[in-house]
């Protein structure tokens, strides 16, 4: 199977040498450093069990999506318009889109750009960039995707490769309950700098991440989404589950990019204000990543 990885970060280089590993024809689309190192050395996966150096093509050009059958679609929530657009007139009559994004509203953004299917995705794996051409996996590794046509095959492809995958006819469910644990760990961690492991450990962490969780159970519901019972308790045991996990807000920071708080927590705040629902505990970290930010941007 043709298979394209549209935004080559930690999650699209870790799905995608799963699925070359597995004998498909992946291309990823990234930017130039990345794509000069996988060129020269191959891309070289470090997964807990094993390290392999994975034979995968590169290229920094949407183009690259020419011929795929199926495209994982790994960009920054706020470059979901802009990247659809540079994707679309090369897409294949009957690609399927996966989209393996942060935030709840992704797939419905992008189809407004494509004609091709835009499926949504949900992503538990750990995994960093490490650096050009390396992609450093710290646990986990399952998807969970909507229903379309496709997606049976699809998670087929991908639970051979190694990548357990479900499909969900209450994806939007789904989508909450990870944006609800996005919410309550990316931005502690972000600020701290500290993976989930030893962030937990720190007094008073467990209360604030109750009243984020709350407050999203809160706006969710009100939207008719069904928010599991025993979520808070999820939510936290994540952190024994990946003690040495940086968030991927606090990756971001660490480098210097711009978040995805604003289609995180941010996306929490938005929703409660139009419904009237308070949501002060997701401000707050909404509003501290922001002064990270803004402090990287006065630094440059």
């Amino acid at each position: 199977m043709k298979i394209a990885v549209m935004g080559a970060g930690a999650v699209g280089c870790y799905f995608g040498a799963m699925l070359a590993r597995a004998g498909n024809l992946v291309t990823l689309i990234g930017r130039s450093q990345h794509v000069e190192a996988v060129r020269r050395h191959g891309l070289l996966l470090e997964h807990r069990d094993f390290r392999d150096h994975v034979q995968v093509s590169a290229t920094t050009d949407a183009v690259g999506v020419v011929d795929a059958d199926i495209v994982l679609f790994c960009v920054k929530s706020a470059d979901t318009e802009v990247a659809g657009r540079l994707i679309a007139p090369h897409l294949k009559h009957g690609a399927v889109v996966l989209c393996l994004q942060n935030g709840v509203d992704n797939a419905d953004r992008l189809q407004t750009t494509i004609d091709q299917t835009a499926v949504p995705a949900i992503v538990y794996v750990a995994a960093e960039m490490a650096g050009p051409g390396h992609v450093k996996h710290h646990g986990r590794g399952e998807l969970i995707i909507g229903a379309s046509p496709s997606s049976a095959s699809i998670a087929a492809t991908f639970s051979q490769a190694g990548a357990p995958t479900a499909v969900s006819d209450k994806v939007a469910d789904e989508l909450w309950v990870k944006l609800i644990t996005n919410c309550a760990y990316n931005a502690l961690s972000a600020v701290a700098q500290l993976p989930y492991g030893r962030l937990s450990k720190v007094n008073g962490v467990t209360e604030v991440v109750r009243s984020v969780v709350r407050e999203c159970t809160e706006v969710a519901s009100a939207l008719g989404i069904v928010v599991p019972e025993k979520i808070s308790e999820t939510v936290l045991a994540l952190a024994g589950s990946m003690p040495d996990q940086y968030s991927s807000t606090a990756q971001d920071l660490a480098r210097g990019k711009k978040t995805e708080i604003d289609y995180l927590n941010g996306y929490v705040v938005r929703k409660g204000e139009e419904l009237s629902i308070p949501t002060p505990a997701n401000r707050t970290l909404l509003v501290m990543v922001k002064l990270l930010e803004e402090k990287a941007r006065q630094a440059i």
